[in-house]
């Protein structure tokens, strides 16, 4: 057995005992469920990989949580019996000690030994009586099974076995505790989860582009899902937030049939036959934890009016028995229910057709018989039981086939449930639909229709960021400025949609008045303690003098005779003044309502209780006076660098150890540097891909452990339009590079490397010229490109290493990118499928989509060449992150992706106090939520709308204006001679002074007084 293994005791005795008080209450009413058995026997063998649980495995499930192979249960109303491995007894061993005792018995070499342990349990069984319970259809097998059932026989003859398969059904395995209905929750989400998100699609694209697909490669498909966890990531809403993947396993299926050959059994297969476009059924079982779920849907693909029909009797049938499974119902009178629906319906020859067991128990075991649902099973449904339902119809002739295929056809609905008191039983499978608009498919009306405009394919990589945000060029003069109306149209209608979602959001997740009341978080009260023991004292403190103690971080004050320690957390600061021949110390401590800053506002465990704001000592020795305040303000100073340094790496984890590749040699990216650089040197080392993470080591040795359980996110960008190739790490939670905490980790190399384009090379001997650097240039792109392919190739590798994480590689859109200022300087910001990234100029910057709350865009006015964006998370106590400075020119792009992404986002034309906003929401997130959340954004922004259209509508003219206008404009496109005439007669008029004529009579007579015009005439003449 592993190390790891670790059985819960409490879980175990409290599920012993009900089992034992369930079997003396059962003989006290008449032995009707374990027939009066004194004891029973639950005999594991070897270890064998079944698809199905049986009752011993499940038993061990049970009880121990694991299954555990050569082991021996012998149980008593009032005792259990273990015999096994010494190295499994090491883990019952913590089973000892409870209400039920526990008695555990190590095999180990000695065959004496082991055959005086089976005596001790065949004593135990004959001293319980002459009836003893055994699992009739036990298939336990291997030397230690054989061993104990060769000791068996010789007391066989003398005792009475009674088959207690069924009361361990009822007793122990049928009703489920909370643990293990929430395994089966979740079991059955995923197997909705793989039904309707993969194999509906699946399907479909097979019959709507009539591709030959068998039912085994169908299967194939599905199966391999249940490896892949990025598929489980796209479920991640739908199952719980500790859901593992890693622990699902295959124990129905998956099976698809259709073409006319149909099993209804769980033991049904795939066939090799191409899947047909008719009624196909697909069913499928997970277990999860080791509890088990199944669901199977029927398709029609143009199914006729008959079959429509009888899919929907089968609905009403299935619908009635679930409505039916309460507790304290008869598992009888289900299928009886069943029947009588079948009968008073339009259809009643159906009933021959119908399914003659319509379910089971479920849980541990795939299929429970004890449980199953047929016309004789008299046992009565508890709360907590869990089922499955599987209504169907096998083979039913279909009249008005299209093909030989569809002659027959069966129909099947099977769905998980839990049984529950005085209301209707909890369907475990409801996420996958089963009414007829969501499984009848309609293909030959479509293809009457005209054919759609063929739709360009769609590049996988940009996933939900919209393509037309793609642009082939930054430059206004070479791009239309126009903005589609339309497009804008659509994208207010969209984030109006999104800010009453998140207004809905907001008031569901705060529905009370929950906050920090402040607006910030509250600071706890700290005590600090100097000594525990008096006699912790420096030995100083018997002179009754002052003593600064740095190893305790205290100050000892003589205070009436007596040495008082005060530790130097309580205390503000020190000082020293002379005053005639005594020189003052004087000490202020820390207390409420001195009006202090905030990096003082400390908290007190009783604010109105009394306080020693300070205390002056005085002595004629003003040099040791100094020196004691210079000792305290030092010890002052260094404790509160210590706080902050505390504070600062208190999110800082301590990550597991990293587990290196022992059988082979570890993938490996050498010359590679590292950002941030350790101990701040640049040094190139080489990366290196582990069982569990990622290590560097550069020249010097010095190492960097990354392991997969803290990556958050893994990015590479390529070294197009950049001068180094990157793949980039940033963590859940920050480690220590050196003496400073990271949170991302950075391994590049440089695109263009000095061996390769420095002058003086071979080359230069041979050829000069262009036809030189036109080679030089082609041997760089190509260079680039294997830099590329061999970085991507490395990212790759570590996805699939840590391919049980979640997480897979992540490449920026460089089509997508705007220029702004996250930090301090400007840089390019481009976003990727799940992230909004900076990873080329330090400090990096990475924004998960997954976080944000909503964006706002300030300074949008027109006349302004840059606008800011602010990105508010869901947190609220994270600080809003600003990238300032973005060109103007991206604002539609920016609107464009941040619509596409469903982030809703607002604008407005100035900066607003966000820190102010901040803990007004988080003082009480109910009430702002309350009085319109981030309406307010918006109402900003509608506010400048609404100003400019007014300042717009001074300028809009009347009808009558606007006629006027017309009738000038044609008046005056006659372009005649005097059209200027006109006009300077008209300019006349208005300006009331000298004319032309008469302004340039002065004008020459002034040139002549000044000799300019003969200077003038000259020059025209030259001419």
């Amino acid at each position: 057995m592993a190390d790891e293994v670790k059985i819960d005791s409490q879980t175990f005795h409290s599920r012993l005992s009900s089992l034992t008080q369930a079997w003396k209450a059962d003989r006290r009413s008449g032995d009707a469920l374990f027939g009066g058995v004194g004891s029973f026997v639950v005999l594991m063998g070897k270890n064998e990989e079944a698809v199905t649980y049986h009752k011993s495995n499940a038993m061990h499930y049970w009880l121990l949580g694991y299954e555990f192979p050569a082991t021996l249960m012998v149980f008593t109303p009032d005792s259990l019996w273990i015999v096994t491995t010494v190295k499994k007894a090491k883990h019952l061993e913590a089973l000892k000690g409870g209400k039920t005792p526990v008695e555990i018995l190590s095999r180990a070499k000695d065959p004496e030994q082991n055959a005086k342990h089976f005596e001790k349990c065949l004593d135990v069984i004959k001293n319980a009586g002459k009836k003893v319970g055994v699992v009739a259809k036990d298939t336990a097998s291997g030397p230690f099974a054989d061993e104990w059932k060769k000791a068996y026989g010789d007391i066989s003859k003398d005792v009475e076995e009674v088959d207690i398969a069924p009361a361990l059904s009822i007793a122990a395995l049928a009703v489920k505790d909370e643990v293990e209905l929430r395994n089966m929750r979740d079991s059955a989400r995923a197997s909705t989860g793989i039904m309707t998100e993969f194999f509906v699609e699946e399907m479909s694209e097979v019959l709507d582009e009539e591709k030959k697909v068998t039912h085994k490669q169908l299967t194939d498909k599905i199966d391999r899902k249940l490896d892949d966890p990025k598929f489980f990531q796209t479920l991640k809403s739908k199952l719980a937030a500790d859901f593992d993947s890693q622990q699902l396993d295959w124990i129905y299926g998956p099976v698809v049939q259709s073409g006319g050959n149909y099993d209804l059994k769980l033991t049904a297969q795939s066939d090799e036959n191409n899947l047909h476009a008719g009624t196909i059924i697909a069913g499928l079982g997970l277990r999860y934890k080791s509890y088990s779920s199944m669901l199977a849907r029927t398709y029609l693909v143009d199914p006729n009016e008959t079959q429509e029909s009888n899919y929907k009797l089968l609905l009403s049938v299935h619908d009635a028995i679930i409505k039916e499974a309460r507790e304290g119902v008869a598992i009888k009178d289900l299928y009886n229910k069943a029947i009588a629906v079948i009968k008073s319906s339009k259809r009643p020859e159906l009933e021959r057709y119908f399914v003659k067991t319509a379910g089971g128990g479920i849980g541990l075991e795939t299929r429970d018989p004890v449980l199953a649902v047929n016309a004789k099973n008299t046992r009565v449904l508890k709360d907590g039981m869990t089922l499955y339902i599987s209504t169907g119809f096998t083979d039913i002739e279909n009249r008005q086939a299209q093909d030989k295929k569809s002659k027959t056809y069966s129909l099947l609905v099977t769905d998980t449930i839990r049984i529950r008191r005085d209301q209707d039983p909890a369907v475990f499978t409801n996420g996958a639909a089963s009414d007829n608009g969501s499984v009848c498919f309609f293909f030959k009306d479509e293809e009457e229709e005209a054919q759609p405009k063929k739709q360009t394919k769609k590049d996988p990589k940009v996933g939900a960021v919209a393509a037309s945000n793609i642009t082939k060029t930054k430059l206004r003069a070479e791009r239309t400025t126009q903005i589609d109306e339309g497009a804008e149209a659509r994208r207010r209608e969209h984030q109006k949609e999104l800010a009453q979602k998140k207004q809905q959001e907001g008031l569901a997740t705060y529905s009370e008045a929950v906050g920090d009341g402040e607006g910030v978080a509250q600071k706890k009260f700290k005590k600090f303690e100097s000594y525990k023991r008096d006699n912790q004292f420096p030995t100083k403190v018997k002179d009754l003098a002052i003593v600064v103690d740095e190893k305790a971080s205290t100050i000892v004050l003589p205070i009436m005779g007596r040495p008082v320690p005060f530790h130097i957390q309580t205390v503000k600061n020190a000082s020293k003044s002379d005053e005639g021949e005594f020189a003052f110390l004087r000490i202020n401590f820390l207390s409420p309502g001195q009006g202090v800053g905030r990096k003082d506002d400390q908290p007190f465990e009783d604010p109105t209780a009394h306080f020693v704001r300070s205390l002056t000592f005085r002595s004629r020795d003003a040099e040791r006076m100094e020196i004691i305040a210079e000792q305290i303000t030092n010890l002052r100073k260094n404790a509160v660098r210590r706080e902050q340094e505390k504070k600062e790496l208190e999110d800082v984890v301590e990550q597991d150890k990293l587990i290196e590749v022992r059988n082979r040699k570890p993938a490996r990216l050498d010359n590679i540097f590292v950002r941030p650089a350790m101990d701040g040197k640049r040094i190139s080392g080489e990366v290196e891909i582990h069982q569990n993470g990622l290590r560097y080591i550069d020249h010097r040795g010095s190492k960097i452990d990354v392991l997969f359980s803290n990556v958050k996110h893994l990015f590479f960008q390529p070294c197009t339009h950049e001068l180094i190739v990157i793949i980039h790490v940033h963590l859940k939670n920050p480690i220590m590079i050196g003496k400073k905490k990271a949170k991302d980790v950075q391994f590049y190399r440089e695109a263009t490397d000095m061996q390769f384009d420095e002058t003086g090379n071979r080359k230069r001997k041979h050829r000069y010229g262009d036809e030189e650097e036109f080679e030089q240039e082609q041997e760089e792109r190509r260079r680039r490109a294997q830099l590329d392919k061999l970085f991507k190739g490395f990212a790759e590798s570590i996805q699939q290493a840590a391919r049980d994480e979640g997480w897979g590689v992540d490449i920026p859109f460089r089509e997508l990118g705007f220029n702004g200022v996250p930090n301090r300087s400007n840089v390019f910001m481009q976003p990727t499928a799940d992230c909004l990234v900076q990873l080329t100029e330090p400090p990096f910057t990475v924004l998960t989509l997954d976080e944000i709350e909503v964006a706002h865009l300030e300074r949008v006015q027109f006349g302004l060449k840059n606008f800011d964006m602010v990105f508010v998370f869901k947190d609220f106590h994270r600080p809003p992150v600003h990238i300032n400075t973005i060109p103007v020119e991206s604002l539609e792009p920016v609107k464009e992706w941040l619509d596409s992404i469903n982030i809703a986002y607002s604008e407005g034309p100035l900066n607003l106090n966000w820190s102010s906003i901040m803990k007004t929401i988080t003082a009480d997130p109910h009430q702002f939520f309350a009085d319109g959340g981030w309406s307010f954004l918006a109402a900003e922004s509608d506010e400048e709308d609404e100003d400019e259209e007014e300042e717009e509508s001074a300028f809009e003219m009347s009808d009558s204006e606007l006629a006027v206008s017309d009738e000038s404009s044609e008046d005056d496109s006659d372009f005649d001679d005097d059209a200027s005439a006109d006009e300077g007669s008209a300019s006349e008029e208005e300006s009331g002074g000298e004319d032309w004529d008469e302004l340039e009579k002065k004008a020459k007579k002034k040139d002549r007084e000044t000799g300019l015009e003969d200077e003038d005439s000259g020059r025209k003449r030259k001419r």
